[in-house]
């Protein structure tokens, strides 16, 4: 569903940047800020909940690897037209078609990247927890997954910026958030509308990504230790 069209026919001017335009249109702006928002947050949720488990079978079963990573990959590399067109007729036009579509991107980054850090952790700390008497699972749970915290992050990191953007794409759907703005403003050429909502995406996906590289460093404060030592 696309929102009313804004009243920018009455304006003699264009301008690229209108603070008129986002006070007449701030309830348009805010609607479309909250579902790109909490499209971005549970599609990466949902990601991250499949990826975790499949990385962490990959790595304790390196011969499910290959398909794991595999299937994520096909998932990943399929346009998002296209899949939104697979996806309408069996899951409908809106939110559903376009959260799929959203996971299905950011599976394959999540799963590469968590499976990565798995595989990095040095093997001495393996060896050591194992002469500790720790099982396969514990030391799963208790030392790969920790060790692993910086790749894990970093891989969110990734995969919530490339959905911020991608979310924009789902106005084909009828359910792009911040994309029915700058679908809107092309339609009517109204400039501040596709500079209002282009900057808002920007400032999401930095806030987005400054936010979990703080979560990281927070989680991990042996790596601040060990880069103060270094400095040192």
């Amino acid at each position: 569903m696309f929102f009313a069209d804004a009243s920018a026919s009455s304006a003699p001017a264009n301008p690229w940047f209108s603070w008129q335009y986002v006070q007449r249109n701030s309830a348009d702006i805010a609607h479309a800020l909250e579902q790109h928002v909490s499209l971005t947050l549970e599609a990466v949720a949902i990601a991250f909940v499949l990826a975790l488990p499949l990385a962490a079978l990959a790595h304790l079963r390196p011969r499910f690897a290959g398909p794991v990573l595999g299937i994520a990959g096909v998932l990943y590399t399929i346009p998002s037209l296209a899949l939104f067109a697979v996806l309408a007729p069996y899951t409908g036009i809106g939110r559903t078609t376009v959260l799929i579509g959203l996971v299905s991107y950011a599976l394959l980054v999540l799963t590469r990247n968590i499976l990565v850090g798995l595989q990095g952790v040095d093997p001495a700390v393996k060896d050591a927890a194992r002469g500790m008497g720790y099982g396969r699972g514990r030391l799963l749970v208790s030392v790969e997954l920790p060790q692993a915290v910086p790749s894990i992050v970093a891989g969110l990191r990734l995969a919530t910026v490339t959905t911020v953007a991608l979310v924009t794409v789902g106005v084909v759907v009828g359910f792009g958030g911040l994309g029915q703005l700058m679908f809107r403003g092309f339609r009517s050429n109204y400039h501040a509308e596709i500079m209002t909502a282009t900057v808002l995406c920007l400032l999401l996906a930095l806030v987005f990504d400054l936010l979990i590289a703080f979560v990281g460093r927070w989680l991990t404060p042996w790596a601040r230790t060990a880069q103060t030592a270094t400095a040192v």
